[in-house]
């Protein structure tokens, strides 16, 4: 087999100077007020979570609950709909828009990632899509969503899995990377 030369991971040429997520000052009180009162075990009442994460622009809607040690990145690029779920050691790392609509559960430890690297490029430059979980939609424990997923309506992802695509409504996801498994079939 003939050796052929081929292009080596190079960081030192890594450049995300384009992307600008907020001043240095405000993601510095941000970095702070979440150690203090987001991501901590102490036993700050909803209303003081809401009230520091509205200041620092989340949009959170009637009957959230936010559970101890819950880390969102950017709160300014975060939308939670009534009703919703945030189970404990949940994080959001929200580089860009997380939407989360309305009665959503994320179940302890998951994860929503909206950032990545191109892993083919030798900068191994950073990469960011949004996240939507759309009304209904469970993500189980230490479950993982990527970047740009969709969870539709009503479709759970499993503990432990791996959303890398976009999930249909209704739909039960397993695995890494999550696949169909059956629908989801809700009683009354």
């Amino acid at each position: 087999m003939e050796k052929t030369l081929k292009a080596r991971t190079d960081l030192s040429k890594y450049d995300n100077s384009w992307y600008k997520p907020g001043s240095f000052v405000k993601q510095l009180l941000w970095y702070l007020a979440n150690r203090l009162f987001i991501n901590t075990y102490l036993p700050f009442p909803m209303v003081i979570k809401r009230f520091v994460l509205e200041i620092f622009g989340a949009r959170l809607a009637k009957g959230v609950v936010i559970k101890p040690k819950v880390n969102v990145k950017y709160p300014w690029f975060l939308v939670i709909g009534e009703n919703t779920w945030i189970g404990e050691n949940v994080w959001i790392d929200n580089l860009t828009m997380v939407t989360i609509e309305s009665n959503v559960c994320l179940s302890q430890g998951c994860m929503l990632l909206t950032g990545n690297h191109n892993f083919t490029k030798s900068t191994f430059d950073l990469i960011i899509k949004p996240i939507t979980i759309e009304s209904g939609a469970w993500v189980g424990a230490k479950a993982t969503v990527c970047p740009g997923v969709t969870v539709g309506s009503h479709a759970v992802l499993t503990v432990d899995s791996v959303a890398t695509s976009n999930l249909e409504a209704y739909g039960i996801y397993q695995g890494n990377p999550a696949k169909f498994v059956k629908p989801r079939n809700l009683s009354r």
